[in-house]
């Protein structure tokens, strides 16, 4: 999942226009957020 509508903003050295989520697990490693079933591309979060 991730959020497209942000505007750009410089992360580093890099322009980014897009948000991922996700979570970190028990050892700390990201794991990233996605729905269980098949959604319409840019279905709205509720």
């Amino acid at each position: 999942m991730a959020v497209v509508n942000f505007p750009p903003r410089q992360i580093g050295k890099f322009m980014s226009e897009v948000l991922t989520l996700g979570f970190a697990d028990e050892a700390g490693a990201v794991v990233l957020a996605g729905p269980e079933r098949a959604v319409p591309n840019g279905a709205r979060m509720h």
